[in-house]
């Protein structure tokens, strides 16, 4: 009986080579930093260079370092470069430390070691970008490529194209059967000529690549391009419509010897979610030791100007859209927590003097970081709404509840991006539903780090904020 398995998935040859590379790099950084320094290299040398080897392909999966990064992006992959070497020569550090062998390392060794590292893994990604745009400059491994659909998809893959002149991709154009006006009023986008135009082309040997952007309800007509392509030797590719729109995360799996494609999907699968949960640990924890003074200064300011408890729970929304209980001072003199929650607006009569002040300053939310520690909560994820909130809005905004794929955050992609506060409107509420699920759809280490940076410069203050 024939296998039912119609996906398979694909290597990427280069990721390989660099992770090979980067692997280079780092066993070979340390003997010329030994020689350098004049230093005999010994078995402990040998195995502290395995423990950063592993340790750093490790965090470089973790922060997805070998996907494809756009040409824009090259200094964000350069600094997350830095990043995954710091933290793997910090964790070989830090277990010879705690197993109390530092002292038979030579300090300036190891520096020289990570910095030649740090240089060469530079120097071999500059080298390499630059020959293979001057490759695609010269004309060679330049592949023709032909967008069938003038769709949304259609037009974000030939935006991704445009972009990214390291694929060595030259557009023919983009081939569709509706009228040429029709489809520049809808989308804006230059249509070449007909379906039937592209299908010669490919028969001619003149485009190397087809892209195939047509929504799913096209079924038949997909069919038919795709039997009329069966006699050409061009490469062929499928993007359906609603995967620009709809899909959060994405990823091919089966049951049994039946292919699946994940539509809705948390992006914390396998190691994903201890990588995550690691980070909340030791972020909060950190967190947690540098404000434990203002915690009590905090406490003890809202017990002199308002009567009432210093603490305020409320019952949220959390992983899975299960109930979780939600710290913070308390800025009120009432304890809302009903199904009926008012949101506070400004000159708000139910907000104390003091608590106005933590308002503002988003200090009320600090006790949030026990939340993150016990585990019912993220540093960073979608900020977690009132249950009656919740249950006001999951009928109005479309994939409202999708924000409950991951863990909610003491602060989130749509609160430095301005969607903070008081949603007086649906059209706010959209928004800040929308960063989120950008967020959940886009997630990785390094996006939590941006937003963490980004909260701290940006500051907690907020005009939104009552």
């Amino acid at each position: 009986m024939a296998s039912r398995k119609v996906f398979t998935f694909g290597s990427n040859t280069y990721s390989f080579i660099y992770r090979l590379l980067d692997l280079c790099v780092l066993l070979g950084s340390l003997p010329i930093a030994a020689w350098l320094y004049g230093l005999t290299i010994e078995l402990e040398y040998i195995i502290a260079s395995l423990i950063v080897s592993v340790a750093f392909l490790y965090i470089a999966e973790s922060f997805a370092l070998y996907r494809s990064w756009r040409v824009g992006h090259f200094s964000e992959m350069l600094l997350s470069v830095w990043a995954c070497l710091s933290v793997a020569f910090f964790i070989a550090v830090m277990i010879a430390f705690l197993l109390k062998q530092s002292e038979e390392f030579s300090r300036v060794t190891v520096v020289l070691w990570f910095a030649l590292s740090f240089i060469f893994s530079f120097l071999w990604r500059v080298i390499q970008r630059q020959y293979i745009r001057a490759r695609h400059r010269a004309g060679f491994n330049i592949k023709r490529v032909a967008i069938i659909g003038a769709t949304n998809s259609g037009r974000e893959l030939l935006t991704e194209i445009r972009k990214r002149d390291e694929l060595g991709y030259k557009v023919v154009g983009v081939y569709e059967d509706r009228h040429p006006r029709r489809v520049t009023d809808d989308l804006n986008m230059d249509v070449e000529g007909k379906i039937e135009q592209v299908i010669k082309l490919a028969r001619n040997g003149q485009v190397e690549m087809l892209f195939i952007a047509l929504p799913l309800k096209a079924e038949k007509r997909i069919a038919d391009i795709l039997l009329r392509l069966g006699d050409t030797t061009v490469d062929v590719h499928y993007i359906p419509d609603f995967l620009v729109s709809t899909l959060i995360r994405s990823r091919f799996a089966n049951v049994g010897d039946i292919d699946t494609l994940s539509v809705f999907e948390s992006p914390y699968l396998g190691t994903k979610e201890w990588v995550k949960r690691t980070e909340d640990i030791i972020i909060s924890s950190i967190i947690l030791c540098l404000i434990s003074i203002p915690l009590i200064m905090i406490a003890v300011g809202i017990k002199l100007t308002s009567p009432g408890p210093i603490l305020f729970k409320q019952r949220r929304y959390g992983l899975r859209g299960e109930e979780i209980v939600v710290w913070k001072f308390r800025s009120m003199s009432v304890m809302e927590n009903s199904d009926i929650v008012t949101q506070a607006t400004k000159g708000d009569p139910r907000v104390t003097r003091f608590g106005s002040f933590l308002r503002r300053t988003s200090l009320d939310e600090f006790p949030q970081f026990f939340n993150v520690l016990a585990g019912s909560m993220s540093i960073v994820g979608p900020r977690p709404h009132a249950v009656a909130h919740n249950e006001q809005y999951r009928g109005q905004v479309r994939y409202y509840m999708l924000r409950h794929k991951v863990k909610p955050g003491v602060t989130g992609w749509a609160q430095i991006n301005g969607w903070r506060g008081e949603t007086d409107t649906l059209d706010k509420m959209k928004n800040r539903v929308e960063f989120d699920l950008h967020y959940i759809k886009n997630w990785s280490v390094w996006l939590d780090i941006k937003i963490i940076f980004l909260t701290i410069i940006k500051g907690f203050t907020n005009p939104n904020a009552y």
